[in-house]
């Protein structure tokens, strides 16, 4: 089974990788985009076939280690662009998004290449209903913020456009929302699972740096002289933190996350 997931996982990056090119050399040629658009749909079969035997692997959802989160991450941040791509008629971002999501994958890979065949038990304080809802809604906000940075950089390579700022905008406030009900439930979790609310934990630290550089978009996207280039910069660079708030901590800095 272990091997079995570790091909999926492969195949999915391989997917991810050639659909992310050919997305960005769609900008030349579009009858390419097609192409590209179903090996992303292949890729994100491979992942979900994959999710699907990690947890038959381990009998729980897989949503514990890093591994199983990234995978998540990947799988779900693909799904949502396709459905963006489908609504809005535009693949203009699928070069950046699937960029993501295939060194999303290629960090299971290279950094931690024996979790998906890790099938030990959940540490004591992971063995908590807040797990599944916590962690989905993780990834429900972290896939809106790589679609949104894919969305910016789009915009950054080409003329902004008001459109492409309220498609951008109105993703980030829906992460934003899930990334706030991600912190509460993170909160209730750690006051019975540590006995406090906050208890100053790097990644606590840096999940709220995150939300305050989101708050901070939402804010100053309401002035228009801020939209355009300025906003499309800090939507990217809030995805930045993200990714460091979910990996740089897990690797850096150690605390009462590093299990993740």
């Amino acid at each position: 089974m272990t091997d079995y997931i570790n091909e999926l996982t492969f195949l999915t990056l391989v997917l991810f990788s050639i659909a992310s090119g050919l997305y960005f050399l769609s900008s030349y040629n579009r009858r390419i985009a097609g192409a590209a658009f179903l090996l992303s749909v292949t890729g994100l079969i491979t992942a979900s076939l994959a999710l699907i035997a990690r947890t038959m692997l381990i009998g729980r959802l897989p949503l514990a280690n890093g591994a199983e989160f990234a995978l998540c991450f990947a799988w779900f941040t693909v799904l949502i662009y396709l459905i963006y791509e489908v609504r809005s008629k535009n693949g203009g971002a699928g070069g950046a998004v699937l960029l993501i999501a295939a060194l999303l994958i290629a960090s299971i890979l290279i950094l931690m290449p024996n979790q998906l065949g890790d099938n030990r038990p959940l540490v004591p304080a992971l063995k908590s209903p807040w797990l599944t809802s916590h962690v989905l809604t993780a990834v429900f906000a972290y896939g809106g913020f790589a679609l949104a940075a894919g969305l910016a950089a789009m915009q950054l390579r080409t003329t902004a456009s008001p459109q492409g700022d309220a498609w951008i905008s109105r993703i980030i406030g829906i992460s934003f929302i899930m990334l706030t009900i991600t912190i509460v439930l993170g909160a209730i979790w750690a006051e019975q699972a540590w006995g406090r609310y906050w208890t100053w934990d790097p990644k606590e630290v840096w999940a709220m740096i995150t939300w305050i550089v989101y708050a901070i978009y939402l804010h100053v996207h309401r002035q228009r002289f801020w939209r355009g280039k300025n906003s499309n910069i800090l939507a990217i660079s809030g995805f930045i933190i993200v990714l460091f708030t979910k990996f740089g901590v897990n690797f850096i800095l150690s605390g009462l996350h590093s299990y993740s």
